[in-house]
């Protein structure tokens, strides 16, 4: 049998991205059912120095692993840190490296979704103003991002999963004392995912409590309205280990939860551990076996 090829793009390569790939691939806890193939740089770079000609060599792997994916020649990719002020210097036109995969493999919609060792989140928007939150939020988009959730955790966990949805507001709203997005949008979105019985759906939870359950195990995964909400619990417990999954897409993207960390790279000092979850997780999903 062919074996799965994953795609490992370098990010900007005057990052920490090189470094944290190749230690990953170095590493014995590397899942061997897998082949990997690096997108190498090819460009003279400097160590914590960006350039055009780094953002340009980050934006040119992001390019040909798309391609590759769409054509069917591999079978997931994981993507190394880039610069999105760099990216977008040289005419990247997408908030990050989710929106340009969703568009490259034309999945419609996708979920932004990361996991560590004590929490799993998937947020409902992702890279908007926090003013523009509230008026971005619909029941289509809550429920499209629960489905992708829950699809994800059951194939995770095998089992139905209990999914905790979170409210929007200060203490959820407090009965609409503190803005009506809870009982005008969540609250209807969360009926119709309950209808669909995929997941154990309740809400709309205290967005400053919900995420202790979770990391208690009363919930095993949470939705959250916004990126920041979702993001700073999570990169408080698991920075070290999270990985983002882009759901939603007909193969495949995932990447640690870090960024270039210009200030280290070529110091060694880079914790490779993220993108070794990332690259294990991809090879759990291409083997059928999550």
């Amino acid at each position: 049998m062919k074996r799965p090829l994953i795609l490992i793009t370098p990010g900007d390569p005057a990052g920490i991205g090189p470094e944290v790939i190749r230690l990953a691939l170095a590493s014995p806890e590397l899942p061997t059912h897998c082949d990997y193939l690096l997108l190498e740089s090819t460009a003279c770079i400097e160590p914590g120095k960006p350039t055009r000609e780094s953002a340009q060599s980050a934006l040119d792997a992001l390019e040909e692993s798309a391609r590759r994916l769409a054509a069917a020649e591999a079978d997931a990719v994981v993507t190394g840190p880039v610069s999105k002020e760099s990216l977008q210097a040289i005419g990247f036109a997408y908030p990050g490296q989710t929106e340009f995969f969703c568009d490259r493999l034309g999945a419609g919609e996708v979920t932004m979704c990361l996991s560590g060792d004590h929490l799993t989140v998937a947020l409902v928007t992702i890279h908007i103003p926090v003013a523009d939150v509230a008026k971005s939020l619909s029941v289509e988009s809550i429920v499209r991002a629960g489905r992708h959730l829950a699809d994800f955790m059951r194939r995770r966990l095998h089992r139905r999963p209990n999914i905790a949805v979170c409210g929007l507001n200060p203490h959820a709203g407090e009965n609409g004392a503190f803005g009506d997005e809870e009982g005008r949008i969540i609250s209807p979105a969360i009926v119709e995912l309950q209808s669909t019985d995929i997941a154990d759906f309740s809400g709309p939870h205290v967005p400053d409590a919900i995420f202790r359950d979770a990391v208690e195990g009363r919930y095993d995964a949470v939705l959250c309205m916004y990126h920041d909400q979702g993001l700073i619990p999570l990169k408080l417990l698991d920075f070290d280990n999270a990985v983002n999954i882009t759901l939603g897409l007909p193969r495949p993207r995932l990447s640690p939860d870090h960024g270039t960390a210009f200030s280290i790279a070529g110091k060694n000092l880079a914790n490779p551990s993220s993108m070794l979850r990332a690259l294990q997780l991809a090879a759990d999903m291409v083997a059928g076996t999550l």
